[in-house]
C-alpha cells in the first residue's frame, strides 16, 4: 500500500482547454479527500497548475482520461505498409488494445477506438502534457503498475464510465446540459466513496469538473489495490492499461442501491 497522504491529480483530457477538468486529491491510506477542482477557462496551462499541485508533493498519482499508448498490433502492421495494399490484421485488434477489449469484456464498457478515432489526438496532447509536466517539475514521471509506491510522480490512464459502473453507480444523463438532478444524484453517490469539498456547485454544474472527480476515484481504487490488473503485462507496458476496479456483483448492487434509497429517504 502506498504511504499515506499520496496526492491524486484526476484530468479529464481534452482537445480543446475549455473542455478540461482537473481535480486534487489526497489519499490517507484509506480515505480519500477531494480538495480542488477547476474547469472551463482555465487560467493558465493545466501543465502549470498540476505543476503547481504537485511539485513538491512527496509522492503524487495522475489519473488521466485518456489513452496513454496505441495498439501494437497496429504500428506491427503499418510499419512496412504501402498505400493500396491490404491490411491483414483484423480491424478490431488493429484499432483496439489489450485493455480496450479487457474493459468490455469485464465491465461493458467500450473505450474510443485510440487507433481510429479522434481520441488519438486527444492522447498526443496528453502525453506532451505528461512531458511538459516532467520538464516544469524537474522529476521523473512513469506510469504506475503497482500501487506500492511510496515516494514518486506516477500516472495511470482511467475510464471514468467503466469507473462507475464498475462500482455499480448507474445514472444516466449526468453528461447532458440539462442533466444537473443526474449530476446532483451521481455526487450523492461519490460521497460515499470520497470526501467532497463543501462547495460542490461547479461538480453539479459542469460534467467535466465531475469526470475529473470520478478520475480520482478511479485513482484511489488504484491505489487501495482494487484495479483490476493486466492480463499480459508486457502487451499493458507496450500499449497502456486502463485501471478500472473489479465491478461489483448483482448482489451487491443490490445492497448498494438499498443503502442509498436508505440514507436518502
Amino acid at each position: 500500500m502506498s504511504r499515506p497522504n499520496t496526492a491524486i491529480v484526476g484530468i479529464n483530457c481534452a482537445l480543446n482547454e475549455e473542455r478540461i477538468g482537473l481535480a486534487l486529491g489526497y489519499f490517507d491510506g484509506k480515505d480519500t479527500f477531494i480538495e480542488k477542482i477547476a474547469a472551463g477557462g482555465l487560467d493558465a496551462p493545466v501543465s502549470e497548475i498540476v505543476a503547481g499541485w504537485i511539485s513538491d508533493k512527496n509522492a503524487a498519482l495522475i489519473a488521466l482520461d485518456a489513452p496513454l499508448g496505441w495498439p501494437l498490433r497496429l504500428s506491427d502492421s503499418l510499419a512496412d505498409h504501402k498505400a493500396g495494399l491490404p491490411v491483414a490484421v483484423p480491424a478490431n485488434q488493429l484499432f483496439r488494445r489489450q485493455t480496450d477489449r479487457y474493459v468490455h469484456e469485464q465491465i461493458g464498457k467500450t473505450p474510443l477506438e485510440i487507433g481510429a478515432d479522434r481520441i488519438a489526438r486527444t492522447s498526443h496532447s496528453a502525453l506532451s502534457m505528461l512531458d511538459k509536466l516532467r520538464v516544469i517539475t524537474g522529476r521523473p514521471i512513469s506510469l504506475a503498475w503497482r500501487p506500492s509506491f511510496a515516494s514518486g510522480l506516477y500516472a495511470i490512464e482511467v475510464f471514468p464510465a467503466a469507473t462507475l459502473k464498475a462500482h455499480g453507480i448507474l445514472i444516466p444523463g449526468y453528461m447532458k446540459r440539462d442533466g444537473r438532478d443526474a449530476r446532483r444524484a451521481l455526487l450523492n453517490y461519490l460521497a460515499w466513496n470520497m470526501k467532497l469539498p463543501q462547495d460542490t456547485s461547479i461538480l453539479k454544474e459542469n460534467v467535466d469538473a465531475l469526470d475529473a472527480a470520478i478520475c480520482i476515484l478511479a485513482g484511489t481504487d488504484f491505489l487501495l489495490s482494487e484495479a483490476m490488473e493486466p492480463e499480459d503485462m508486457k502487451i499493458a507496458k507496450k500499449e497502456g492499461w486502463i485501471w478500472v476496479r473489479r465491478p461489483v456483483s448483482k448482489n451487491e448492487l443490490q445492497e448498494l442501491q438499498k443503502k442509498f434509497m436508505s440514507n436518502s429517504s
